[in-house]
């Protein structure tokens, strides 16, 4: 399914359940809710979208505890819970995704290497849920599958909910 067919697909489950939803991007720069936005009418059920590219805005914007930078990392499963669990908490959504990855050419290593994304999705009142995933390719082509992939869980997150 390419990523105009998601966006389709996530509008109509959002539009249905009266959801609204919320991005919390790191590594993708905002594009998700760039893709998102680019659909007409999607105001009707995007919130909005925070673009915390540095430690210092993921603890402003979206309280992430600065203590976790230290001990996992920025790119770790506790930074994105925290990220998706602050998009919600900050914003009118209740419906959010987080992501925060090693897109490249550099920065990885070898417990991280390129292509490391980590993700959370936050539905209000239930568990948050993660993922890891190791994308290949350059930047662009990681950056392009993580927005593919928090898509993809996001619908899942509406499938599964009862709201």
């Amino acid at each position: 399914m390419d990523t105009q067919q998601l966006i389709k697909t996530l509008a109509q489950l959002a539009s249905d359940k009266q959801v609204r939803i919320a991005t919390a991007e790191s590594c993708t720069g905002g594009w998700v809710a760039q893709e998102i936005t680019g659909l007409a009418g999607s105001s009707d059920w995007f919130e909005c979208g925070f673009v915390t590219y540095s430690n210092e805005a993921k603890s402003q914007m979206l309280g992430v505890p600065e203590a976790l930078f230290g001990s996992d990392g920025a790119v770790s499963e506790p930074v994105v819970v925290a990220m998706a669990e602050g998009a919600v908490n900050n914003s009118r959504a209740s419906l959010s995704v987080s992501i925060s990855g090693v897109a490249g050419p550099g920065g990885g290593t070898p417990l991280k290497p390129v292509g490391t994304v980590w993700m959370a999705w936050h539905l209000e009142g239930a568990s948050t849920e993660t993922c890891c995933f190791q994308f290949m390719g350059d930047r662009h082509s990681v950056r392009q599958q993580a927005v593919v992939e928090a898509l993809k869980g996001l619908i899942k997150q509406l499938n599964k909910s009862t709201v």
